[in-house]
Formats: C-alpha cells, sequence, structure tokens
C-alpha cells in the first residue's frame, strides 16, 4: 500500500512540528527516506493489519514533527518513510532520534546502492581467490564499492625486490611502486657487486652449479630466479583498470619494495634491519627512509621458534602503529618463524574450497587463513587449476620478458595468502587510518568467515595443531579456529569493519576516596568522511542496582566510586553518523579505574598523500631488465625456480627462505 500526504496533511504536520515559516525565500529541507519496522509489525502481517501498521508509522513521524512525503509498506513488516526534516538537523541527528523511540525496533537510511564495477584488466576472470566464486575467495569485489586504498598508503614488501620494468607495476602514466631499497649486505646474495645500496630492483636469485662450490652456498639446491617480490607486489597492487594484465587488491597507495633476500634467501640481520628500515627507524648506514610503511608484508621464515631479536624489533613496531602481517610457511607441520611471533599477523594458506591446503603450516599462532593456491588435478601436462595468478618475470636467471603466472606456469604457497591479507589491512587502513595493529588484527580476525567448510572427501582429516616439528599434515585437512585461524580472510567484511568508529577512554587512574570518577570519552573516533555523533555510558555490573551515571548520554560522564571490595564495569558505546557503533569497557574500583581501550584514538582517519610522482628519486630502477624472450619457460623450469634456503646451523643469524609451494 502507498500513501501520498495531500497538502493540507503536509500544513497540519509541518504547524505541528513549530518549523514555522518555510518561506519563499529559503528552501525547504532535504527530504530524507528510511526503511522502519515497529515493535508491533509481525513479518506476517495481514492486508488490514499492514495498513494499521502504516498509520502507525505516519505517527511515528507526527510524534517526532517531520513532515512526511511518503510513506508505503515494503514487505515483510519494513515500511519506507520519507520526510522532511526539522530545520537545522541532520540527517544522522534524526536517525539516532528515531531510534531511540520505543515503538520503533529498527530504522535504516534508505540508501542509493549501485551496481558494482569490476575491473577491465583481462586475466582479472582467472583471479578466482579475489572474487566471490569460491568458498575461500576474500570478495575483494564488494570490498572496491567502498575502498581501493589511499594515496597516503605505504606497504613495504620485505622480499627479493621487484622488476620495477614490469608495466603493471610502474608504467608511463601509473606508478605503484616507490625506490625501495636493498638491504641485502653480502655481494654474493644481493647477487651485485657492492651489496647494500638504492637499488631494490631483482636481479635475479638463481643458484647455479657453479655457486654451490662456494662455501656460502654450499648447503643450497641448484635454482632458477623466483621473481618472487615481483610476484607478491602484484598481489598487493598491481595496477587496476589498466585494461592490462592482472587487478591488484589494492588500487591506490604505495608498494614499498625492501630487498632482503637473495641467492638462497637471506640473513635475519638484513631481514630485521629491513624491517626497522621500512618503518622509519634508523639503520647504520642506510639513508632515512622518507616514506615509512604502516603496513609489512613478510612472505619469508623459516622453521624454528620465534628469535628474541625478531620480536624485540617487532614490538618496536606495533609501538610505532606499523603492522606486520607474515605467512605461515609450507612445511605443513608448526608455524614458520617470525610467523610465530607475538603481535604479527601468521596467514595459513586454504585450497579454493576452504580446507588447509596441504603444504601450509598451522597451528595456535596464526590469525586466519588465506587463498595460498592449489592444484586439483594430479595428471602430467594438465593446467594448475586453482593457481594465485600474479605478475612476474620469464628469465630463468637474468631478467627477461615481463609476464604473469597462469594456470601452467602456476603460482601457489603461503607467500601468496599473505598479501591478500596485508592488502585487505590496506583497504581497511584507508578507510579509517586511525586503526592501530591491534584492532587491525581484531577486525580482520571479526570480519573472517566461519565456519571452515568441511571437505566432500570422508577421507580428510580433521587438522590438529602439530605436536612437533616433525608432526607434518603436509595433506588436506579440515581447519578449526584452533589450526586455521579465526577464519577465512574476507575483505569485503574487513573494510565494514574498519568503518566503524574507534571507542576511547580517559580515566584517572587514582582518585580521592568519595570524589566523583570522571570518565572521558572525548578521544573516540569516526572513521574517514563520518562523524560521531552520540556516545552513551552503561553499567554492565553490578546489575541489580546499578550505580547512577551523571551526563550519561555524553562524551564525559562521571559516577561515585564504588566503596572496596565492590567494583563496577561500564561500557561507553558511540555512535556515528551513520549508525556504526564501537564499545569500551572500563573497570572502576574503590581506588582506580583502568580500560584497554586507547587513550585517544588518534587524527588520522583519512590518510594523507605521499608526495612521489613518476620519474623522481629511484626511477633509474624502472631501467633496469632484460629484452625479449622468444622461448616460452617450460612448467617443469619455473617450478624448479622456488626460493629455497636453509638455517645456517653453524652461523650466528640464519637464512631465511620463501614461504612457497
Amino acid at each position: 500500500m502507498r500513501v501520498q500526504v495531500g497538502a493540507a496533511a503536509l500544513v497540519a504536520l509541518l504547524a505541528a512540528a513549530g518549523a514555522g515559516a518555510a518561506t519563499a525565500a529559503s528552501a525547504p529541507p532535504a527530504v530524507t527516506g528510511f526503511i522502519v519496522k515497529l515493535r508491533a509489525a509481525p513479518a506476517t502481517a495481514t492486508a488490514l493489519s499492514q495498513k494499521a501498521a502504516l498509520g502507525a508509522v505516519q505517527d511515528l513521524a507526527l510524534r517526532h514533527g517531520l513532515v512526511v512525503t511518503e510513506a508505503r509498506h515494503i514487505t515483510m513488516g519494513l515500511h519506507l518513510l520519507r520526510v522532511q526534516a526539522v530545520r537545522g538537523e541532520s540527517a544522522a541527528q534524526l536517525l539516532a532520534r528515531l531510534r531511540a523511540d520505543p515503538q520503533v525496533e529498527f530504522v535504516d537510511p534508505d540508501e542509493r546502492r549501485h551496481a558494482l564495477e569490476l575491473p577491465n584488466d583481462p586475466l582479472f576472470s582467472n583471479q578466482w581467490y579475489l572474487q566471490n566464486t569460491q568458498p575461500a575467495s576474500v570478495d575483494a569485489v564488494d570490498a572496491w564499492s567502498i575502498s581501493t586504498g589511499s594515496p597516503g598508503l605505504v606497504i613495504a614488501d620485505l622480499d627479493t625486490g621487484v622488476r620495477f620494468d614490469h608495466p603493471d607495476l610502474r608504467s608511463i602514466s601509473v606508478n605503484r611502486l616507490l625506490p625501495g631499497y636493498n638491504l641485502i649486505s653480502n655481494p654474493h646474495i644481493a647477487n651485485n657487486s657492492y651489496g647494500r645500496g638504492p637499488d631494490a630492483s631483482d636481479p635475479g636469485d638463481w643458484v647455479s652449479a657453479t655457486d654451490i662450490e662456494n662455501p656460502l652456498f654450499a648447503t643450497c639446491a641448484v635454482t632458477n630466479s623466483s621473481w618472487h617480490g615481483t610476484r607478491v607486489a602484484g598481489i598487493l597492487g598491481a595496477i587496476t583498470n589498466n585494461a592490462t594484465g592482472i587487478a591488484g587488491t589494492t588500487w591506490r597507495g604505495w608498494i614499498e619494495p625492501v630487498r632482503v633476500l637473495g641467492k638462497c634467501g637471506g640473513y635475519d640481520s638484513d631481514i630485521i634491519a629491513g624491517m626497522a628500515w621500512a618503518a622509519g627507524n634508523p639503520v647504520d648506514g642506510v639513508p632515512e627512509n622518507l616514506y615509512p610503511a604502516s603496513l609489512i608484508n613478510m612472505s619469508l621464515g623459516e622453521v624454528g621458534s620465534c628469535p628474541a631479536s625478531y620480536q624485540a624489533v617487532i614490538n618496536e613496531l606495533l609501538a610505532e602503529n606499523v603492522l606486520v602481517v607474515v605467512a605461515a610457511g609450507n612445511e605443513g607441520g608448526p608455524v614458520d618463524a617470525p610467523a610465530n611471533c607475538a603481535g604479527v599477523v601468521a596467514v595459513a594458506g586454504l585450497r579454493q574450497i576452504g580446507t588447509k591446503v596441504g603444504f601450509s603450516s598451522l597451528g595456535p599462532q596464526i590469525a586466519l587463513s588465506a587463498p595460498a593456491g592449489n592444484c586439483v588435478n594430479i595428471a602430467a601436462g594438465q593446467p594448475c587449476l586453482f593457481s594465485i595468478q600474479t605478475t612476474t618475470n620469464a628469465g630463468a636467471t637474468v631478467p627477461t620478458i615481463n609476464t604473469y603466472t597462469d594456470d601452467y606456469n602456476y603460482n601457489v604457497g603461503t607467500s601468496f595468502a599473505a598479501p591478500l591479507v596485508t592488502a585487505t589491512a590496506g583497504l581497511m587502513l584507508a578507510i579509517n587510518g586511525n586503526l592501530t595493529p591491534s584492532q587491525l588484527t581484531e577486525r580482520l580476525q571479526a570480519s573472517a568467515k566461519l565456519p571452515f567448510p568441511l571437505s566432500n572427501d570422508a577421507g580428510v582429516q580433521e587438522c590438529h595443531v602439530p605436536v612437533d616439528a616433525q608432526d607434518l599434515q603436509n595433506t588436506e585437512c579440515n581447519c578449526t579456529t584452533a589450526t586455521c585461524g579465526a577464519g577465512m580472510t574476507n575483505s569485503y567484511g574487513a573494510v565494514l569493519q574498519a568503518q566503524r568508529p574507534i571507542a576511547a577512554v580517559t580515566l584517572p587512574q587514582v582518585y580521592a576516596p568519595a570524589t566523583p570518577v570522571v570518565l572521558d570519552g572525548s578521544g573516540s573516533a569516526a572513521a574517514c568522511n563520518s562523524s560521531l555523533v552520540s556516545y552513551q555510558w552503561t553499567v554492565v555490573s553490578p546489575s541489580g542496582s546499578p550505580p547512577p551515571i551523571s551526563n550519561a548520554g555524553a562524551a564525559k560522564a562521571s559516577l561515585m566510586p564504588p566503596i572496596a571490595p565492590v567494583s563496577y564495569t561500564l561500557l561507553l558505546t558511540v555512535t556515528d553518523a551513520e549508525g556504526r557503533t564501537d564499545s569500551a569497557t572500563v573497570a572502576v574500583t574503590a581506588y582506580g579505574a583502568s580500560s584497554t581501550a586507547p587513550a585517544r584514538a588518534g587524527d588520522r582517519a583519512c590518510l594523507g598523500e605521499v608526495a612521489y610522482q613518476v620519474g623522481g628519486p629511484g626511477s633509474e630502477a624502472a631501467s633496469g631488465g632484460g629484452g625479449a624472450l622468444d622461448l616460452l619457460i617450460s612448467a617443469a623450469l619455473l617450478l624448479a625456480a622456488a626460493c629455497r634456503g636453509y638455517r645456517n646451523r653453524s652461523a650466528a643469524s640464519s637464512q631465511a627462505r620463501c614461504a612457497r609451494r
């Protein structure tokens, strides 16, 4: 049923609202639409009760002094209510007022939705992992309708460097790459003549039969170049909507290549230096990083426990609001280091159906899981149906043709699950730059998809926590939250979580007896392009006779402290203009108050732009690379190009290998 309110009714409602004077000289307030469900309106309402409910919806508008321009029943007890707001009241304030009405079950703004734009990159159709076509897909497509990244976002990729001349990473018109730096100290590992330097381009990390005659590489395997950093960079942020190649998970912002892996991996000392430099911390003998990263991706690792040196640097980076995302490893056993360090986001690998892919390491240190690629077929010469398609180079040793992985030159490993999570965190920061590493982690996990799907094969067992390094589960198993983290990465859900505000609380740590405790939530903040509209302090416990709170609906409130041994648990809930909320718990005792919430949410909800353009410092690195290669490299040859490594048990530091296969 549809009701168009007549002119007389509009005049009467306008008078009742006290709005009085819409004159010819001033435009009327904007019309705002809401979808309303009243508490007395059942989903299976009859036509008669629908009419009564529609009248109740109009009465709701009248009670709140609103001019109704349209009211009609939609379906299942839902009604459309279009109104003119009272002058001087924002749509967000009106929404909050209607939601507070005791006869209202819920009110949502009647917003517009638009057809989702898909990137025009020709290989995007093969990027199943970014779509929503498989249970494990991250659904970046829906996330892009809200966030495609920010020009102020910097993601550091600690890896083998990058091919600056790849046209899907850096072109004449579009650039996703910052200059970065090469932190590899040993010239033999760096595959150059000088070791560390400003050129973060990847010259190739092949290991030849001649190389292994050098004691430095004596325990290494002969391999071709992996172009591992270029592969990871493509997942993080290949140029999108350029009618070329693939789409990146982020479309805007910067990828900062930090070269820490070379021939046969890289030393911990260089990797740790790379972590510090990427975050903007000083490293002896290395120029200052002018573009510090908010996110660090590390698709590398080695078996063993988290070294204290890594943990110390990670703790510092977390304190500096830098999130570190690390691949779990590819042994099928306990989580590798540094993915098993406290505070990092460790990412396990999934098959397309959401079960653990055989090679992925697993265990309680995993934060969440993401697609790592898998080849469901086993016959020789058949395509790998669920490869992770990305940017690469065709050179077996030195760089030649820039190209892409595909079903034959396939690409699998937890190395490629990790950047999906890192890039998702980048989409989140573009929405809400105030999110701290712990908040990013919490919201990534809160948005993760559950339950983990079960394999249709009855022979597939449930994953279990590895007992030790010899307890390998290198075949498919059904994930649990104890082995594969909080769930399957959901980029769309994570971006929705990022849109929520951040509740922050400032409290007196001590106070005099019988003196009011001041509760200050004014440090809370909304996400980018939003604002807070309400604060609400409530008592969670004791519930029987809660103490009164003065100014409970304001940013700053107060209450009298309890008498020992009684304590109070309070909750601050902040609501933004779109009705999204966040909460913070506060504990109040007779002598002090505390909360795990931050004292201030920050002032970087919208990231500022990083002022770096194509042709600036480091552009000389873009000229590297070889000429044409007419002969395609065989699938077997490229499979052998896996980045392997070893733990040098005779040295103080270790070599880390790329987490692949």
